[in-house]
């Protein structure tokens, strides 16, 4: 009788790791959200770079300590390392980087996140001009991904037009843009799977030798205040601990198109953080634009044959 009771426990923890890992992806919405209230509260008075660079190096720390207690393998190869410096590179420096320079630069929250959710369409354009048939993606992705595209301009349309775009933060977010692009599309293609601990240590090692010579230049400190302590806490154990760590395994275990498709939820999430925190309204035409994103990501994650585009 024991080998039955083996087989349900068995069958029970499998059961309770797949409700688990269907719940990564709304997880990684919430948190990837916080990134931009977090730039918002941050930017304003501290230099970008500086703090940038010391959440890199506190996270290095963090995660090395993580490291030898789990006693986690490190990527095999030095290819492996490159690859995974790239992708650091870009994922981190460009994007976080770009990101955060614009808002610094004047552009709001809510039009980077706008912005940055132009990401799935970009990564499916990508995708389709470059690979076979086999790999192209579906018309019904490509009306979830316009569908998505139509709310994210919804949900931001009161943002668009006030003046607070100029030349300069455009570049800067359109640098985040596609660094995070052609990261997510880079580690998808080279990257071997591999422990997401060592990982991201790896990459964010990478971010910080990139983002140093930026913060060097920088005028201006920090001022450590509770306000700055908590946003560095979370920026290091939230966005990047969390954050970063479950898009790595979203990239690895699914289709790009697919886990991208999830950054369409990231502008709508943010309006509602920005309206919980700092009471900025929510009209009927932003909640209908959250409709059709959601409508949107439904249609890319769930289209036939949406498994087949890595």
């Amino acid at each position: 009788m024991a080998l039955p009771r083996a087989r349900d426990a068995r069958a029970d923890a499998t059961s309770e790791l797949s409700l688990a890992w269907r719940a990564v992806p709304a997880v990684f919405v919430l948190i990837w959200s916080t990134g931009f209230i977090v730039a918002r509260f941050v930017v304003p008075d501290a230099p970008t770079f500086t703090f940038l660079s010391i959440r890199y190096a506190l996270s290095v720390l963090c995660f090395l300590v993580w490291v030898a207690v789990a006693r986690a393998a490190w990527p095999v190869g030095r290819r492996q390392w490159l690859h995974l410096g790239v992708t650091g590179v870009l994922m981190h420096a460009a994007y976080v980087g770009g990101v955060w320079a614009a808002v610094k630069a004047g552009m709001g929250a809510g039009v980077a996140a706008l912005l940055v959710g132009l990401q799935p369409m970009l990564t499916a354009l990508w995708i389709s001009s470059g690979s076979g048939r086999q790999h192209a993606v579906t018309p019904r992705q490509w009306t979830g991904l316009l569908l998505g595209l139509l709310g994210l301009a919804l949900v931001m349309w009161r943002k668009l037009g006030s003046g607070e775009v100029t030349l300069w933060n455009l570049t800067l977010a359109l640098v985040g843009l596609f660094g995070l692009t052609a990261g997510t599309l880079y580690q998808k293609r080279f990257v071997m799977p591999c422990d997401v601990r060592t990982a991201n240590t790896v990459q964010l090692v990478a971010a910080l030798a990139v983002s140093l010579p930026f913060a060097l230049p920088e005028t201006g400190t920090i001022p450590w205040d509770q306000t700055h302590v908590l946003a560095m806490a979370w920026a290091v154990l939230g966005l990047t601990f969390a954050g970063t760590s479950l898009l790595y395994l979203l990239i690895q275990h699914g289709a790009v198109t697919r886990v991208t498709g999830l950054l369409y939820l990231v502008p709508p999430v943010t309006a509602l953080l920005a309206w919980a925190l700092f009471g900025e309204s929510l009209t009927l035409l932003m909640l209908l634009g959250m409709a059709l994103v959601a409508l949107g990501v439904a249609l890319v994650v769930r289209a036939p044959g949406a498994g087949r585009v890595r």
